[in-house]
């Protein structure tokens, strides 16, 4: 059950704002290919991209980790990417990084096919010391371990249209 709202519309709204500029200065008009992680990230990259003015190619890629409110640690492709990465500035799009041993297999993939530069956007990190070496180059927010639903992110596909975050407590 949905037990209250962490993160409002309007601040995911303004926080988008500040990222975009980020973005922009870093890529400094080069094209950027963005690659979303299906299905979580597709809310975040889309909102996020239309704010960029930078030149922009779009790809997505899917794993599978999650099984209910729980990773798996088994880190499966679903979908591999349709553009070839070598020599582009690659930046990654996550909803939210957890313990981190989705992003770090995602990375390790991209890595191996060689782009200029990877980079990773994500939505929300939560502060984890599994996830404390990993790197968010464009973080939207820090949260705590809660468990999540709302703006792309689910429980069992469920909860990805609502258009802020919410937590999730089972035992409500």
């Amino acid at each position: 059950m949905i037990d209250r709202t962490l993160l409002s519309e309007q601040a995911i709204s303004d926080r988008l704002d500040g990222l975009a500029r980020e973005i922009d200065l870093a890529y400094a008009g080069r094209e950027i290919l963005a690659i979303g992680v299906l299905k979580g990230s597709v809310f975040f990259m889309t909102d996020l991209l239309k704010r960029v003015t930078n030149p922009v190619v779009v790809d997505f890629l899917q794993v599978r980790s999650y099984a209910g409110t729980q990773s798996s640690g088994n880190i499966q492709l679903v979908h591999d990417l349709s553009m070839d990465v070598e020599n582009k500035d690659v930046l990654l799009f996550e909803d939210v990084v957890d313990t981190g041993l989705t992003l770090r297999k995602m990375l390790e993939l991209l890595s191996s096919r060689k782009p200029r530069s990877l980079r990773v956007a994500s939505l929300l990190k939560k502060d984890l010391h599994e996830n404390a070496d990993i790197t968010v180059d464009f973080l939207g927010f820090t949260i705590g371990k809660e468990f999540v639903v709302g703006y792309g992110l689910d429980l069992d596909e469920r909860f990805r249209n609502l258009p802020y975050i919410a937590i999730w407590d089972p035992t409500r």
